[in-house]
């Protein structure tokens, strides 16, 4: 496999580096961890579409693109109130 080289502040690889050792992982292992494992927009809309059929197949479940903006909106709020105060 060839290597490649990416430009990063230092402040970017020190917290990646520290994140990776708290994993038990060098900074290497880590970044390939994350580009096998992290999805791209249109991987994480496909695996949601994926979801609504499954939903949709099992039980009927099929909210409109309103009241789905409803529950992320709803989702949203929740999360924010969740958060780190």
């Amino acid at each position: 496999m060839s290597d490649a080289n990416v430009r990063i502040s230092i402040e970017a690889r020190d917290r990646l580096a520290r994140i990776a050792s708290s994993e038990g992982m060098s900074l290497r292992g880590y970044l390939s961890h994350l580009a096998e494992t992290l999805l791209t927009a249109e991987e994480r809309a496909e695996r949601a579409e994926q979801a609504r059929a499954a939903l949709r197949e099992w039980n009927g479940y099929d909210p409109s693109e309103r009241e789905q903006a409803a529950l992320d909106a709803e989702l949203d709020r929740r999360l924010s109130e969740a958060g780190p105060k």
